[in-house]
């Protein structure tokens, strides 16, 4: 039922299904971040700048995010991420746990079309979209957006550019 319910979202936002590259070593380094935060419930806006530690493990099959952003000087957001790639079902997963306290019951299902890759989190709160493109030989975008109508519209709640510092 989650992944029908994935699927019709990928399908409503013209994405493909995934494909056999790994895409998920595009993120293996360290990175530096700048960010526009929307304001939110969860928040003022503003600006806010990250750090982000992506490394591979298990065998490669699993990358792990540590995110740090600091705004107006002061911790602001802290995320431990894990992704994985599951071959059986061509479907990205994505494990999100930050210090606002929203915790996964469930993976984000995402997919991977050759130019982004976008995953949908579903929670008792709403969606919210993340969608990592623009990549360069050491750089991404990644804009988050969230839903409160069952993925019928979405407000951008915060993009960010990052650049590879090693």
């Amino acid at each position: 039922m989650v992944a029908e319910s994935f699927n019709k979202d990928i399908e409503e936002q013209g994405m493909i299904t995934a494909s056999s590259i790994d895409c998920l070593s595009l993120f293996v380094g360290e990175w530096a971040g700048e960010e526009i935060i929307a304001p939110s419930k969860w928040g003022a806006g503003g600006v806010a700048s990250s750090r982000i530690s992506a490394r591979k493990g298990l065998n490669h099959y699993v990358l792990t995010q540590d995110y740090r952003a600091v705004r107006d000087g002061k911790p602001w957001l802290e995320v431990h991420a894990v992704f994985t790639f599951d071959e059986q079902n061509a479907t990205y997963r994505l494990f999100w746990f930050d210090s606002l306290g929203f915790v996964p019951e469930i993976p984000a299902l995402g997919q991977w079309d050759g130019e982004k890759l976008m995953f949908i989190r579903t929670s008792p709160r709403g969606k919210t979209r993340h969608t990592y493109d623009q990549f360069g030989d050491e750089s991404y975008r990644l804009i988050l957006e969230s839903s409160f109508d069952d993925g019928k519209t979405w407000s951008r709640v915060m993009h960010g550019s990052y650049t590879r510092t090693s």
